[in-house]
């Protein structure tokens, strides 16, 4: 059986504003659908707690940190583009080239 991984989540919103709730239920579809591993997601209202917003840097919402495992991602955003969820909490991997690692000079 594949080890899986277990992941710490946090979500951070600003109260219930049209791009929080969107993010959030994205997010919820996400892992409900594409998850294989064993999460704890903390959803924290940057309005309520803006503590935990400061000591975590957070400068924009909604901001999805993925906490565990390393290394710590952020995506900032209505979580819509799924492709890009998916790549920053390592559930998908982009196939990347070499073009994409060296660039090649074009002779003259």
């Amino acid at each position: 059986m594949k080890n899986k991984k277990t992941y710490i989540l946090k979500l951070y919103v600003a109260g219930n504003t049209p791009n929080s709730v969107r993010a959030l239920n994205t997010l919820r579809e996400i892992l409900k659908e594409d998850f294989q591993g064993v999460y704890a997601l903390k959803v924290i209202d940057v309005l309520k707690s803006p503590q935990l917003a400061e000591e975590d840097k957070i400068l924009a919402t909604p901001t999805l940190a993925k906490i565990l495992p390393p290394p710590v991602r952020r995506i900032i955003g209505d979580l819509s583009d799924r492709e890009r969820v998916l790549i920053g909490l390592d559930l998908l991997f982009e196939e990347l080239t070499d073009s994409d690692f060296f660039e090649t000079k074009k002779k003259k």
